[in-house]
């Protein structure tokens, strides 16, 4: 062999032991990637399950303030509950009268 395709084997190898070296920092990488892939799988799948716990609380929400009375049904109560005390209130007043 030439000293000339020394050098090129010489050469051929440090390439090849670069390679490889790049190789194993590549598979490192992709260790952790594949790991962070796994963990945002696990937060996305807890939000998941918030947003649907949340989206049955909204729509439970909306029911109740379906089924609630309406502007008008709120009004006559609080005119008749005012009524009421106002007779309660004139009851009061004609029992200290009396005494």
């Amino acid at each position: 062999m030439t000293n000339e395709e020394t050098q090129l084997i010489k050469l051929l190898e440090t390439r090849v032991r670069q390679l490889i070296l790049r190789n194993e920092e590549l598979k490192g990488q992709n260790a952790q990637l594949w790991q962070q892939v796994a963990e945002d799988d696990i937060a996305m799948q807890g939000l998941r399950e918030e947003n649907a716990k949340l989206k049955a609380d909204y729509d439970t929400l909306k029911m109740a303030r379906m089924l609630s009375l309406n502007d008008n049904d709120k009004r006559n109560a609080k005119q008749r509950i005012q009524r009421l005390v106002k007779e309660v209130d004139s009851c009061i007043a004609i029992l200290k009268a009396e005494r």
